[in-house]
């Protein structure tokens, strides 16, 4: 799973005077592949004063801090589902049972039930009988110390014997054979962290999808702010993944698919990269065999060099996701791809986060508005005002040495939209 390893910036440059009048102008309809003459980045030797920003909320994550300092030896089996106490039903409800109880479902405020004993080899001769509602969220977690931070609302996943480089999908695969999903209307898989990177409950997850019902897919992105800084998340990758703009081009080529993806402009509506998906049966009947299909179709027609490089560890050079290879980075951002490919009938819903949003700065709120406000309207002159007060705003927050870095490789020298 991808963490952005830059959080949100506390200073930030001016406005400049292009976005101020960006937001009275009546934006002129372009083409969408209008070339933008954008000049190689500069970063200023003395930044002008920026504006005042508002403070940031801090992640909570002194919990998880503290569980490890007394974490207790891993007992737990692969992939073994345990129905907690609060999440057993009895019967199958229906949605509008759901519904009715969401508001009572318990908030995660003390630890779950230690792990069962032997509990693979029930779950071999006997399911879980009690994941009879139709909406079964699980959440994956790999030692001890953190079932004490999962959200009862959730079903515990236990993952610490997997070795899988897809991560994730892995799971993925496994919980769609298994007879844990089998009935459900809707279902998915987070990570143990999901209340520290979205700052929602899981009564509130189950919540916001009760409300908004119809739905194939409900997404989420806990790093709203990289909506406002980036064209897309495939861009987004270069600054956290060594060469990775370069190898996924390569990638996309030997897949099949048409790289215009890696260029274009995203509305932050479609913004996701963290696998974070409660969804039909439909859905994972058809993202599953995408992803699979894309990945050995890309693993047989890559040079041998650029399949190695895709397979190492290189893609984790700061250490932040426990030795990692692109490919799990990748698969979490296949998923617009597939949305407007073999996913493109079915309809998504995305989670707002309102503990994340408040913690945007006004310039990363305006930034944002720019680039959404663009894209609605093809507006390639609106988009190009973006680009160039998205640059000030990196020469001023990261530095220097960062921006000869990146800067240059993720502005385009032409605006498409997606």
């Amino acid at each position: 799973m991808v963490t952005s390893s830059k959080k949100t910036p506390a200073k930030a440059p001016a406005v400049p005077v292009a976005a101020k009048k960006a937001a009275k102008a009546s934006p002129e309809k372009i083409t969408k592949a209008s070339k933008v003459a954008t000049p190689a980045p500069a970063v200023p030797a003395a930044p002008a004063a920026p504006l005042p920003v508002p403070a940031e909320k801090p992640v909570k994550a002194a919990a998880a801090k503290k569980a490890v300092k007394s974490a207790p030896p891993v007992v737990a089996p692969v992939l073994a589902v345990v129905a907690t106490p609060q999440a057993a039903v009895s019967n199958v409800r229906t949605l509008e049972e759901v519904s009715k109880s969401v508001a009572d479902l318990p908030k995660a405020s003390g630890p779950t039930p230690a792990v069962e004993g032997k509990l693979e080899n029930k779950l071999a001769k006997e399911p879980p009988r009690a994941l009879n509602s139709p909406i079964r969220i699980f959440q994956i977690y790999f030692e001890g110390w953190q079932r004490e931070l999962l959200d009862p609302a959730f079903y515990p996943l236990d993952n610490s014997r997997s070795t899988s480089e897809l991560m994730e999908f892995n799971v993925f695969e496994q919980l769609q054979r298994n007879a844990a999903t089998q009935g459900a209307t809707l279902w998915g898989a987070l990570s143990w962290r999901f209340a520290e990177k979205t700052g929602m409950q899981g009564a509130e997850l189950v919540k916001q999808i009760v409300d908004h019902p119809g739905y194939d897919v409900y997404f989420c992105n806990p790093h709203p702010y990289n909506e406002a800084l980036y064209h897309n998340m495939w861009v987004q990758g270069e600054v956290s993944h060594p060469q990775f703009l370069e190898l996924i081009r390569q990638f996309y080529a030997a897949a099949g698919l048409d790289d215009k993806e890696l260029r274009t402009i995203e509305s932050s509506g479609n913004y996701s990269a963290a696998n974070y998906f409660v969804a039909s049966p439909r859905f994972w009947e058809l993202f599953i065999p995408f992803v699979k299909r894309v990945l050995v179709t890309a693993d047989k027609a890559l040079d041998s060099k650029v399949r190695d490089m895709l397979h190492s560890k290189v893609a984790d050079d700061k250490g932040l996701h426990a030795g990692a290879t692109y490919i799990p980075f990748i698969v979490e951002r296949l998923f617009t791809t597939f949305m407007r490919s073999d996913g493109k009938g079915l309809k998504s819903f995305k989670v707002a986060l309102p503990e994340r949003e408040r913690e945007l700065n006004v310039h990363l709120k305006l930034l944002r508005e720019m680039k959404d406000v663009a894209h609605r309207t093809q507006s390639a002159w609106l988009a190009a005002c973006w680009v160039n007060y998205r640059n000030l705003y990196m020469s001023q927050t990261n530095g220097k040495e960062w921006c000869e870095k990146y800067l240059r490789a993720i502005t385009p020298n032409e605006i498409k939209f997606g």
